[in-house]
């Protein structure tokens, strides 16, 4: 029994046990304690959970532990091998079970290890699905027996789902833990390598590194201002189209629009943040960058033909609905008591606007932008597509720069060995992106704190 299998039948007995422990809750004599919902949630809950660690822990484990049965049958010769060039060979008895075309002759011991391989997958489905099954089932018998009006079966099911939260959470914090930490301990070995004044203060961007001695091209410069400049000026001109344009058409749609138009046009301006990124990568690269850069020809102007200007654009047009959308949720949650006050004491709409609903929306507000901020620091592909990969050191918005994201992705993308410092350069550069995401949060934090004890 493959395991997408395994999992659609244990979801349907987790149904079928909420169906049984609540017939049986509502058949039972007394007064129940709790509703019958809650007897059924129970029986539901107790039939999937304890089936689901199984299920969660043996595929975590299966890869780890058939292999290591697998290499330890293997012949002597092949054990011996270092662990690199082992690896290699149980790459490729997987993909001899999974049927993928193994290039060359097949050794007779690998393809007997690879049928061994296949006989204990098959035996470990079998052994989970009958594991996993008889434990769904023995929840359910369980709980039914434990089921008359006395028992606490809220009280339960509050208790099973705040524990479920807390370990969500936990996981949601380790995760954190682990990029981080992830991140950091390649950043040090680049550190190692480059020292840290040269990368951050650095004024020459160009990570290719010489092979052989020879080689020419490769000056390996890894002064991260050019690209981070190129980052920031991105980002401002995407904020400086989409903040203005996403807080007036919030303000407009829920202070002054009616409610035939605010149907119609909300939906549309959301319906910019489900178009795809490439989509707005061709549409900046083959529309607005001819347009602008025509504009400034005819202005006796400059203007390559990948810019930041045209990539700021599109960018600002593309997280238009993420400042509007939560900015409008947010004025529209400020009470209307507010309003009525502001009005009777003589205010017009645009002075309550001002003084007294943006105050209060504030908070909300500046989590849009946020929101927006890192929306635009960590877009890839209109960058590529519109202000092209050269890392420049300038502020000019007509010529052509690259973001640290984009820089992430080539750096990332070849042949290159992992230890090289031009591979370990992108985790740098990620260190230095969180760095200063982080500074931004906690400047937006004491901003808002500000603001908010200010209108309290």
């Amino acid at each position: 029994m493959s395991p997408t299998t395994l999992l659609f039948i244990l979801l349907i007995l987790s149904a079928a046990g909420y169906i049984i422990g609540r017939r049986r809750a509502a058949a039972a004599p007394g007064r129940l304690h709790s509703r019958p919902t809650y007897y059924g949630a129970l029986t539901a809950l107790w039939c999937g959970i304890p089936a689901l660690l199984v299920f969660g822990f043996w595929l975590a484990c299966e890869d780890a532990v058939i292999a290591h049965l697998v290499s330890s049958e293997l012949p002597a010769p092949i054990r011996a091998m270092p662990p690199d060039r082992l690896g290699l060979i149980l790459n490729d008895i997987k993909n001899m079970v999974e049927g993928n075309i193994v290039s060359g002759k097949i050794n007779p011991a690998i393809q007997a290890a690879a049928d061994h391989y296949q006989n204990l997958k098959t035996t470990g489905n079998a052994a989970l699905a009958v594991i996993v099954l008889t434990l769904a089932m023995a929840g359910i018998l369980f709980i039914r027996t434990k089921i008359k009006p006395s028992m606490r079966a809220r009280n339960h099911v509050e208790t099973i789902i705040r524990y479920g939260l807390i370990a969500c959470s936990t996981i949601a914090v380790f995760t954190t833990v682990g990029i981080v930490l992830s991140v950091l301990v390649e950043s040090v070995r680049f550190f190692k390598i480059i020292p840290v004044h040269e990368f951050l203060f650095g004024l020459k961007w160009s990570p290719q590194m010489a092979i052989r001695a020879d080689q020419v091209g490769s000056s390996g410069a890894f002064g991260a201002v050019p690209v981070f400049m190129g980052t920031v000026l991105i980002a401002l001109i995407a904020m400086g189209v989409a903040v203005p344009l996403g807080l007036m058409s919030a303000i407009y749609l829920s202070e002054y629009a009616n409610k035939k138009f605010r149907a119609v046009a909300k939906p549309l301006i959301e319906i910019l943040a489900g178009i795809p990124t490439v989509v707005y990568g061709f549409f900046a690269a083959l529309t607005v960058a001819p347009f602008i850069r025509s504009i400034g020809t005819q202005l006796g102007l400059d203007v390559s033909s990948e810019s930041a200007l045209a990539a700021g654009t599109v960018m600002g047009i593309m997280i238009i609905p993420f400042v509007s959308s939560l900015s409008d949720d947010f004025i529209n949650a400020v009470p209307q008591s507010l309003r009525d006050g502001s009005y009777s004491l003589g205010a017009t709409r645009s002075e309550t606007i001002k003084k007294v609903i943006f105050p209060a929306a504030l908070p909300g507000i500046v989590g849009g932008i946020l929101l927006a901020v890192s929306r635009a620091i960590g877009e890839t592909m209109i960058v590529v597509m519109a202000a092209g990969l050269s890392a420049k050191l300038t502020v000019n918005p007509l010529e052509a720069v690259t973001t640290v994201t984009v820089q992430i992705v080539t750096l990332l993308v070849g042949d290159q060995e992992f230890d090289s410092p031009k591979t370990l350069a992108a985790f740098a550069l990620g260190l230095l992106l969180f760095v200063v995401t982080l500074l931004l949060n906690i400047i937006a934090l004491k901003v808002v704190r500000r603001y908010r004890e200010q209108y309290e």
